[in-house]
């Protein structure tokens, strides 16, 4: 496909599109999560607004009840880091990465005196006490641990809590308040598909280049951990079902159907979007110089610690930074515009004050 009337705010676009931000959004919670693939969720509340974001309509009360009901789970899939999939997905996308995982972890492991039979304790005495539908905060399950001769001081509890989860045996499951209650995994998620290790990773590179492309193999296997010629053999596996487009010296690969939106002008162009921090329009991509200029990265990321601020995204490019002031009848958007000599026109303050309109609307509904 030629490239002749791509820019990078074209490509932002198409991800918007592929992400469900653009057009008529996803159908519903747990089509969104299932949709996205994995969507990022160390930060609880942002992953609710991420979700809610793509489902016209949504509010943050329809998110929480997925969660409660089950249709979608939270977990560490990949990368250690809390996503939100579809409950079906998770125990093959565990299949694939909790091995590498646990060899990454084993140098911290040693430090904190955690044994694979420790673990196997562990997964017992929480198994046990979880049986027949329980559920526990984290605090009472290392409240259990403790009772059970299991330190959870320091990071201990916390690196436990992990493995028990990476391994399948628990998951997080109902919300008590802004906290997820632990269950346990067979109980909680009863259907589970079971994927052969070349027939998973295919799915997996299929499933990110529909609702993440246009992105590059190297951006998929970031976003995996999974190793470069297993991801390689994988695309040869499914390429026929992608389009590939070369831009700026990379080839990147989308849907038949997001690649088509290039031959009738990408929607979006007067767009302007509030997403939370950690979205995957952001997240999702080893590179993101496409949709965020590298001199701007410092302040989505103040001092590189790791927490992302929510963004403004106009037309296909992040351009800013934005916070909530206020509470209740008086709360309000605050944006924050890299360029502040550059302010926004007449039609982009009003689509930035119809997205602070939905945010709040989400919020409450």
């Amino acid at each position: 496909m030629a490239a002749n009337r791509v820019s990078r705010k074209v490509m932002g676009r198409l991800r918007l599109a592929s992400q469900g931000l653009l057009g008529p959004g996803l159908g519903s919670v747990a089509e969104a999560v299932r949709w996205m693939t994995a969507t990022q969720a160390q930060d609880l509340q942002a992953s609710l607004l991420a979700i809610g974001l793509r489902v016209p309509g949504a509010g943050l009360s329809d998110v929480r009840a997925a969660l409660d009901a089950g249709s979608i789970v939270r977990s560490w899939p990949m990368r250690g880091t809390l996503h939100l999939v579809a409950p079906e997905d998770l125990r093959w996308m565990l299949d694939l990465t909790a091995e590498r995982l646990h060899r990454v972890v084993a140098g911290r492991h040693r430090e904190l005196d955690i044994t694979w039979a420790d673990i196997e304790k562990c997964r017992d005495v929480a198994l046990e006490h979880l049986a027949g539908g329980g559920s526990v905060s984290r605090n009472e399950l290392f409240a259990i641990l403790e009772a059970a001769g299991q330190p959870t001081t320091g990071q201990r509890g916390y690196h436990i809590l992990g493995s028990l989860c990476r391994h399948a045996w628990l998951v997080q499951g109902p919300l008590a308040g802004n906290q997820q209650l632990l269950v346990a995994f067979d109980e909680w998620i009863p259907v589970s598909r079971t994927l052969e290790r070349q027939e998973a990773i295919a799915e997996f590179v299929l499933r990110y280049f529909h609702s993440h492309g246009p992105a590059t193999v190297r951006d998929f296997a970031w976003w995996t951990q999974l190793p470069l010629p297993e991801v390689r053999a994988a695309l040869e596996q499914v390429g026929g079902q992608l389009v590939d487009l070369e831009f700026a010296g990379a080839t990147y690969w989308m849907s038949p159907k997001t690649a088509s939106l290039l031959d009738d002008g990408v929607p979006g162009q007067r767009s302007v979007l509030l997403l939370p921090g950690f979205d995957e329009f952001l997240l999702g991509y080893q590179d993101r110089s496409l949709v965020l200029a590298p001199e701007h990265a410092d302040a989505i990321v103040p001092g590189g610690n790791g927490v992302f601020k929510k963004t403004i995204v106009a037309g296909g490019e992040v351009i800013g930074t934005w916070a909530m002031a206020g509470t209740g009848r008086s709360a309000a958007v605050v944006p924050e515009l890299f360029d502040e000599s550059a302010p926004l026109g007449a039609a982009a303050e009003l689509a930035l004050a119809k997205a602070a309109e939905r945010y709040l609307t989400f919020l409450n509904t």
